[in-house]
């Protein structure tokens, strides 16, 4: 059986390969359907990872965010034709401490691993979930939301009890996402969302509040906050948080720079805080995710998100959906017809 797969070979440049699959024995062959364009694998295509490490990476297939349909199931646990969320986290150990997805030997598409631009792919049975009564342009977002699943969950087990404040700080789509679900967690909680976009601030509705960063009064307080801001961007915001938490409390990191932020450590000791990482997600998260996703709500707030959705056929279609997505504030989805 032969594969077509697209790699990016050098930044901007995709070519078409044709591959033999090799199916590993009681795999499950899937043809994707809906995929989602991350800014990491935007950061891939356009070349602004540092130079070692694209060198490091390419040639590589892109995209992590995926659903699509069985095309096989040799043990036929799954139906032809059955939809399914990928997940894009491969582990290859146990470990009773660290999850999936912070061992260091376990893979992940579209990183270390090939993404799922691809006209078929085989998937460990633990790798897929079924997904039903959730379009599937709204279904290719389970990805990010299993990320947001993460970082709460993580959130729950290592912050103290009180929770009466908490803000997210980030206006673009894994602020949305995290601050969306969190307030699925904590509906009794004040929900504040901080960003420096007004427009885009806009629509996050369901928030009990709304600020622009170069507005907080200074007596602005919070138990406990939510970076998603990364980038550039990222060191202000931190700094920021570690003004406004309250002691003890717990700064949640989502966002994701490709420069090291300088931090202030010497406030985070004299209010005893605690910085918990929050990268990528697991097997639990993705199932958490599509449950939550089965909340009609729910399922509109994300669908908000969703600013184009691109049907692609050739080569020519996937460059004009990264190109488009520059453009978009948040979320460009690939309905995928190679």
């Amino acid at each position: 059986m032969i594969n077509e797969i697209i790699k990016l070979t050098a930044p901007k440049k995709l070519e078409l390969n044709f591959e033999e699959i090799k199916w590993p024995k009681n795999h499950v062959i899937v043809k994707p359907t809906y995929m989602s364009i991350c800014a990491a694998d935007q950061r891939y295509y356009q070349g602004k990872r540092k130079k070692e490490a694209l060198e490091k990476k390419l040639p590589l297939t892109l995209i992590h965010e995926c659903v699509g349909e069985v095309l096989y199931d040799p043990k036929d646990e799954f139906k032809k034709g059955e939809k399914v969320v990928l997940i894009p986290n491969t582990p290859y150990e146990e470990d009773s401490v660290i999850k999936e997805n912070y061992r260091q030997s376990t893979k992940f598409r579209s990183s270390n691993y090939d993404g799922f631009m691809q006209s078929m792919v085989y998937m460990r049975r633990d790798r897929i979930i079924p997904i039903e009564n959730i379009k599937l342009e709204i279904a290719s977002m389970l990805e990010l939301m299993s990320v947001a699943v993460n970082g709460i969950e993580n959130f729950i087990e290592k912050a103290h009890a009180r929770k009466d404040n908490l803000a997210v700080w980030g206006d673009g789509s894994v602020a949305y996402v995290t601050a969306l679900i969190l307030k699925s967690y904590f509906p009794n909680s004040k929900l504040t969302v901080l960003g420096v976009n007004k427009d885009k601030l806009g629509y996050f509705s369901f928030a009990d509040d709304i600020k622009l960063v170069n507005e907080i009064n200074k007596n602005f307080r919070v138990d406990h906050a939510f970076e998603c801001v990364g980038g550039a961007g990222a060191e202000s915001a931190i700094e920021q948080i570690i003004d406004c938490i309250q002691p003890q409390g717990c700064i949640n990191l989502l966002g994701v720079s490709e420069n090291p932020p300088c931090i202030n450590t010497r406030m985070i000791l004299e209010k005893g805080l605690i910085l918990l990482g929050n990268s990528r997600s697991g097997y639990s998260d993705f199932k958490k995710s599509v449950q939550l996703l089965q909340n009609l709500q729910i399922q509109d707030y994300i669908e908000n998100i969703i600013c184009d959705t691109i049907e692609i056929n050739s080569l020519k279609d996937i460059y004009s959906a990264f190109d488009a997505d520059l453009n978009n504030n948040f979320k460009t989805v690939m309905k995928w017809n190679l």
